[in-house]
Parts: structure tokens; C-alpha cells; sequence
């Protein structure tokens, strides 16, 4: 650690004279619902626990509740109402300088009149989304924040979870069961989006720093496998994101400054007669002020980038609710090594001393969207959501002359997609056995895709894409959910897709069950046939013909597609703990694979910043991945937490020459260990809130493919052995996180300090091999060593 970065944490941790000795309150607030129809609950009974005397609220007759003169600190809440099952949240963060908002679903007891000797609990384990059966969680904000190594990201934080694989620190890319990341759908507020990151390319998920700030997101769901109907075009997995609206009575600030930036963030009341409320979020980069005391492995890159979020949200009596909400951002990085003398270069995962080139990389993503919640009667409502997605990226590289480093041209890219987005969800509740739920999504995709090589045999740029035109991707679904009583639960669904482009569709059923067999323990499974459609930009690849025409080879391409099986174990053998078991098996089918000769290329390979993509490709490959996940957590109770998850698993593909061959993402086995405790300190015991918070993970290296040296010193660049595709093994991946804070709510804002140390021990874990042009060998390429991340926040 450099010495100006010591003096920087010293200053940083300086706390300024302490609160008032007056006891300092807080309010609660929120809505209460049905869970099913999102009718208001007039009536409900909301109770502070563990108050003295007792404090607590009744919502009103639009199922809005206020509760006044709270203590600051950890709070848990009961909440009751006739005929509906009770359900309890536990050890909610009361801060001063934000009002708590909350928005409750409370789900209708099966049969009336029955005692019903168990309390809901909403714990992480399960979704928000009740039509989801197994392999889902809730995840907090507070848990990016708190979760060490997660900087914020959530992302980030999802690789704590048992199946998901997290060992690349230069993107967070989502590995979901061994499947690639760019199986994963997007999704916010209800509407399908594109890559949510900085600098995040055309056909990826992850990137390396989020645009989704944790700062005006609500709880949402991450589903790992087997989701529901409503969810298509999808393989792996689903993150099906929320934003929270802003505060409908007053008006609140938030300051914060960190790794992932300087934000500055404003909400409040639209009109507090409807509740009408705004919310807004800026956040640009200080990685340039950052890196003058911190070494984050970008090299002589400097990432420069900015976002804004916002939600406005205008709920009416008799017209239903209108939200308008969007996301935005836009990242510049270069990395100009003409510019430097080559000894001054140093070493990291973005560029190498040995490999002379310059490059320019930018993205822009934006989206903006409106939905419209109506609710028609007791039984049925409807929610519309429309929004425009934007996805740009900019990239272009120059090898450097070996006589004078100055730059030769060869590669240029400008992806441009605009998305029109429009769906539709009609939910009726029966009974309170019986809900069904149906939809339709339409997306009309516009690609504007220009980029190219230069050849020097030719003396001139080859066209590699070149298109200018728009397709459509229609789905529409239906959900049966039937409970027979409280215990028994059966989701029944079917998802339908359709590309226009070529014309292919997919018919895909859905089925899952959950069994509560006694009070704390319940057994689920899931079955789904899931589909994708191949990675957009391979329909519009151009190859040239001997006679200097060109063929787009690709445009039958159908979806990719995978059979779920999973079956779980969930055990709630304490109030505050859980044992949670899933075995799975994936069964992959039409997976594009090299066409014109016997080949070991898959996309099944293809993540963020890596993988091949063959110029022909049909649908002939095939792949399995199959494992079994233990969760072991004891949910924060008297300020202690921790999380055990652990993934053993299997991940293997076959290309077009019929081999059997480890995936790309087939570690074999993930561990991670988190845990943390949390004191209050001072006069005022809930004013001051000290914490520690760490984390181990240890997993398999990822697989790559061996270097084919000989041919490489001819060609004088990297060519890979691909009839040996990964069947080498980087080393064991292992790394400790430790996170240091102080909260301290004074009486109208709540100051936090955080210092948080991603790779304790400092450990070089390797990322992937390629060849070293000057030693003429094949080489690893190793990930950062210790990362010391400082963050102040301020709520007033």
C-alpha cells in the first residue's frame, strides 16, 4: 500500500465531534397489498418489535401506513391481516437521514379460518416474484454494500451465491452452472435491457464497473435456473431488477464518494396530496484521482465514465399508476502505448509491455421506459410496460511499427442497437388457490454494425460486418399457479418465442412444485425448456468470395436451447438460519458450432472479452452441465451474520468434431465463506454502528486453451492449439476481502466510512495464457494484487 494512500485512509476515518445526546427517531412508512392482485390492504396491523411500549401503525384505506418515532438502528417488523398469512421482516436498517419506505406484499391464507401456526418471514432465500419455484433468491441493497468484495456491484455480489462462479476480477461476468454469462437476461422494471455495464460489448453481460446503482435499486430476484414463463430468450439464468421510488413526503439528499465514483443523488414528494414522488442519481468516475495512490491493473488506461438513473412515479385513485424511469451511461478508455517509452509500460490484464498496440474503447447505453399498473377490480389488473433501449460501442486498435512505435491501422468497430420495447400482463386471481398470468412481449431490434480488419497482404481493411437494417422478437406466455392448501404449491407455464429474421420459433413448457411438508422444512422442482437466440451480431457476419463479393453465411441460425432439471432441500432449522440443497442437470442442444469443418469452436465458450466466433456456424452443438449447491446462513441477528455457499459441478460441450471437451467456465467446484459482525458503540448505543465484514473464496482456475507456439512465432502473434480447446487448467483461484465501517446517524443525517480490501493476501491470481512476442513463449497473464477501496456517504 503507497504511502499517500495511508495518510488518505487516516484523514477519511476521522470522525468529527459525536451526535446529540437526545434520543434520535426515525420514520417508517410504506404500503401493504395483495401479493397476487396488488390491491391495497385497508386495515393491516404494522408492529415495531422488541418497543417498549409498543409502537406500531394501521394502513389506511389505499393500504398506506405511516409509523412515527422510531429509534435509529436495527428495527424487525410484524405484519398482520385478517385472512392473510403473517409475515415478519427482521433486522431493517434505520438510518436518520433517510425516512424508511417499504412496499409489502402479503399473500391470501388457502383455506379460511384455519389456524395457521407459522409467521412468513421474508428472507433472502425467497424471490419477490411468488410464481418462482427454486433456484431464486431476493438479494438486498444492503447486501452490495456490506457483502465484502462487492464494491457496491451487484454483480458482484451474486457471485456469492451457491452456482455462480466469480473468478475474473477484470469483469463481472455472471457464470451461472458453468453456462456462459451471455446466457443471462437483463431485465428492469419489467423491461428487457442490454448489458447494464461500463464499457460492456454487443452480445455480453458483464463489463468492469456496473451502470445499476445500488443506490436507487429496491430489492430484486436472481433466478440461477428452471425460471418461469414470463421469463424467454434466456439460458442461464435471470436478474430481474427493481428500482425503488423516491420519498413521497419529503425531500432527501445523498453525497458519496468512492472507487466507483463521486455521486450525488436527490428524491421527494411530486405532490404529497397523490404521493407522486421523484428520484434522480448521478455518479461520475474518479478512477483518474484514484489511481494516483491505487494500482487497479488497467495499465496506462484511465476509465473515465458517467451514469444517471431516475424514477418518477405517479399513482392515481381512479387511473392506476405511471412510472417513468431510465438508466444511462457512457465510458471512454485508451490505451496509448506510442505515447509511452515501452520500458515505462507496466504489466496488467488491459495491456502488456510486450504486446505493442494502441486501443480506444467506448460505450453508451441508455434506456428509458413507462409502465402502467391498472387495477380493474378484486381479482384483476394489468401493467403495461413501453421503452426505447439504446447500445453503442466504439472500438478500434493499432499494431505499433517495430521501427519508430508509431501506429498502423487494424481493427475498427461502431455497433450501434436501438430496441423498441412493448409488453403486455393481464393477472387474474380466482381464488386463493387459483391465479392465473399471461403475457406478451414484443421487441423490435435495429442494428446498425459496421467494422473491419485490415489486411496488409491486401493493403487494405476487410469487412468483417456490414448492416443496416431491423428484426423482430415476439413472446408470449401463460402462468397457472394452483395451492390446494398452504402447504402445496404447483407452477404451470409455457413460454412461446419468435424471431422474424428467420423465421424460427420455440414452444417451451415450464413446471414447478414445492412441497412445505412440515413447518420449517419444503422440497421444490422445477422443469423448463429455455431458448436463446445466438449471439446477435454471428446472423450478420460477411465473408469474401474469391471473386471480391461477400455472403452473410449465418441468417438460419435457430435458438439455442437447454433442458432444467432441478430439485431442492430447504430447511429452516433455526428462525434466523437456513440449509438450502439443489441438485441440477442442463441438457443443451442446438448450440452454434464451426460449419465448415470438424471443429472444436462452441459459443457455448463466448463470454465478455473472450471467446472465438467462427465465420460459418449451424446449429449442431451440444453441451451438460450438472452439479449440486449446499447454502448454509444464519440471517443478521444480534449483528452477526455469516454465509456459507459451496458448488461442485460438471460443465463439458461437444463442437462440430464431436469431441467431449471441458467448457470454458468448468472449474469443477466454488467455495465462498462470508461472514460479519456489526456493535454499537457510543453514549447512544443505536446512534454509532461499528463493522467488520470478510470473505474467502476459493475455486477451480478456469480452463483455456494451450498456445500453439511454433505456429505463433511464425505468424508473430498468439494462435491457439484448437484441437487441444481447454484442456489445460489455470491454478486455483483464492482470494480474501475485508471490509472496515462506521455508520453514525446524527439528527437529520446519517454519515458512513467505509475502507474495503479486495485481495488481503495479495494473491496474482492468473486469468488466461497467451504467447510473449519478445520471449517467445507462452505466458500468463495474472489478475491485480490488493485493492484498497475507500467510500464516504452522506443521507440528509
Amino acid at each position: 500500500m503507497k504511502p499517500r494512500f495511508t495518510i488518505i485512509i487516516i484523514a477519511m476515518l476521522f470522525i468529527g465531534k459525536t451526535a446529540s445526546s437526545e434520543s434520535i427517531t426515525q420514520t417508517i412508512k410504506g404500503r401493504i397489498t395483495d401479493v397476487e392482485n396488488k390491491l391495497p390492504l385497508p386495515g393491516a396491523n404494522i408492529i415495531v418489535l422488541n418497543t417498549e411500549p409498543i409502537i406500531g401503525g394501521v394502513s389506511d384505506t389505499d393500504g398506506y401506513f405511516r409509523i412515527e418515532g422510531v429509534p435509529v438502528g436495527r428495527v424487525s417488523l410484524k405484519i398482520t391481516y385478517l385472512g392473510y398469512l403473517p409475515m415478519e421482516l427482521n433486522n431493517l436498517n434505520l438510518s436518520s437521514g433517510k425516512e424508511m419506505v417499504l412496499d409489502i406484499s402479503l399473500e391470501e391464507q388457502v383455506i379460511q379460518g384455519e389456524e395457521i401456526v407459522f409467521v412468513f418471514k421474508r428472507d433472502k432465500t425467497k424471490p419477490l416474484n411468488n410464481l418462482t419455484t427454486i433456484s431464486a433468491r431476493t438479494f438486498s441493497v444492503e447486501e452490495s454494500n456490506k457483502y465484502a468484495g462487492s464494491l457496491g456491484d451487484v454483480s458482484r455480489m451474486a457471485a456469492n451465491y451457491a452456482g455462480v462462479q466469480g473468478t475474473d476480477e477484470s469483469t463481472n461476468d455472471i457464470i451461472i452452472r458453468g453456462n456462459s454469462p451471455n446466457g443471462l437476461l437483463w431485465r428492469l422494471e419489467g423491461v428487457d435491457i442490454p448489458n447494464p455495464n461500463h464499457y460492456g460489448q454487443f452480445g455480453a453481460s458483464g463489463g468492469p464497473i456496473s451502470m445499476l446503482n445500488n443506490n436507487v435499486l429496491a430489492n430484486s430476484d436472481f433466478i440461477t435456473g428452471a425460471f418461469p414463463s414470463e421469463y424467454g430468450n434466456a439460458l442461464s439464468g435471470v436478474f430481474d431488477l427493481k428500482m425503488r421510488s423516491g420519498n413521497y413526503d419529503n425531500h432527501e439528499f445523498l453525497a458519496q464518494m468512492g472507487l466507483n465514483g463521486f455521486e450525488l443523488g436527490i428524491e421527494g414528494p411530486i405532490s404529497k396530496e397523490n404521493r407522486s414522488s421523484y428520484l434522480i442519481n448521478y455518479r461520475y468516475s474518479m478512477m483518474a484521482l484514484m489511481m494516483l495512490f491505487v494500482d487497479y491493473g488497467t495499465g496506462t488506461g484511465v476509465p473515465e465514465y458517467q451514469d444517471v438513473t431516475f424514477k418518477f412515479d405517479f399513482p392515481t385513485r381512479k387511473l392506476g399508476r405511471f412510472n417513468i424511469f431510465g438508466l444511462g451511461g457512457i465510458s471512454h478508455i485508451e490505451f496509448l502505448n506510442s505515447e509511452q517509452d515501452s520500458a515505462d509500460i507496466e504489466d496488467s490484464y488491459y495491456d502488456w509491455s510486450d504486446w505493442e498496440y494502441d486501443a480506444v474503447s467506448g460505450s453508451r447505453m441508455g434506456v428509458i421506459g413507462t409502465n402502467h399498473t391498472y387495477i380493474f377490480n378484486e381479482s384483476t389488473y394489468t401493467k403495461v410496460n413501453l421503452a426505447y433501449t439504446y447500445h453503442k460501442t466504439i472500438n478500434g486498435s493499432d499494431s505499433l511499427s517495430t521501427e519508430n512505435r508509431s501506429p498502423v491501422p487494424w481493427y475498427r468497430q461502431n455497433f450501434t442497437e436501438t430496441n423498441y420495447f412493448a409488453s403486455f400482463l393481464l393477472n387474474k386471481k380466482f381464488n386463493s388457490s387459483h391465479n392465473i398470468q399471461t403475457g406478451i412481449i414484443m421487441k423490435q431490434i435495429n442494428l446498425n454494425l459496421v467494422d473491419s480488419l485490415y489486411e496488409g497482404s491486401k493493403n487494405r481493411f476487410e469487412i468483417m460486418r456490414e448492416h443496416d437494417g431491423s428484426t423482430y422478437l415476439y413472446q408470449s406466455y401463460i402462468h397457472w399457479q394452483f395451492k390446494p392448501n398452504n402447504a402445496l404449491t404447483f407452477n404451470i407455464g409455457l413460454n412461446y418465442e419468435y424471431l422474424t429474421l428467420t423465421n424460427k420459433s420455440s414452444w417451451e413448457p415450464r413446471v414447478g412444485i414445492n412441497w412445505s411438508f412440515n413447518e420449517n422444512k419444503s422440497l421444490s422442482f422445477a422443469y423448463g425448456l429455455h431458448s436463446q437466440i445466438p449471439y446477435i451480431l454471428s446472423y450478420y457476419e460477411k465473408v469474401e468470395q474469391p471473386d471480391g463479393s461477400y455472403v452473410s453465411p449465418n441468417t438460419e441460425l435457430s435458438f439455442t436451447k437447454a433442458h432444467h432439471f432441478v430439485l431442492g432441500y430447504d430447511w429452516n432449522y433455526r428462525s434466523n438460519s437456513r440449509l438450502k440443497v439443489e441438485a441440477y442437470y442442463q441438457s443443451i442442444f442446438n448450440a452454434p458450432v464451426q460449419a465448415d469443418e470438424e471443429s472444436s469452436l462452441s459459443m457455448l465458450n463466448n463470454g465478455t472479452f473472450s471467446g472465438e466466433i467462427p465465420e460459418y456456424l449451424e446449429n449442431t452443438g451440444t453441451g451438460y452441465n450438472y452439479g449440486l449447491e449446499v447454502t448454509l446462513e444464519r440471517f443478521l441477528s444480534k449483528g452477526f451474520y455469516y454465509l456459507f455457499t459451496s458448488s461442485l459441478y460438471d460443465s463439458k460441450y461437444k463442437g462440430s468434431d464431436g469431441i467431449s471437451r471441458n467448457t470454458a467456465f468448468n472449474g469443477n467446484y466454488m467455495v465462498n465463506i462470508l461472514t460479519g459482525k456489526e456493535w454499537n458503540i457510543g453514549k447512544k448505543e443505536k446512534n454509532k454502528v461499528f463493522a467488520l465484514n470478510g470473505k474467502i473464496t476459493s475455486a477451480g482456475g478456469r480452463r483455456y486453451t494451450p498456445v500453439d507456439v511454433e505456429q505463433s512465432i511464425i505468424d508473430n502473434e498468439t494462435v491457439y492449439d484448437y484441437d487441444q480447446a481447454y484442456s489445460k487448467q489455470l491454478d486455483g483461484f483464492f482470494r480474501m476481502d475485508f471490509q472496515i465501517s462506521y455508520r453514525k446517524n446524527g439528527k437529520k443525517a446519517t454519515q458512513e466510512y467505509a475502507l474495503d480490501i479486495k485481495n488481503v493476501t495479495n494473491r496474482k491470481n492468473p486469468l488466461f495464457n497467451r504467447y510473449n512476442l519478445q520471449a517467445r513463449e507462452e505466458v500468463i497473464i495474472y489478475q491485480a494484487g490488493i485493492s484498497p477501496m475507500l467510500t464516504y456517504r452522506i443521507m440528509f
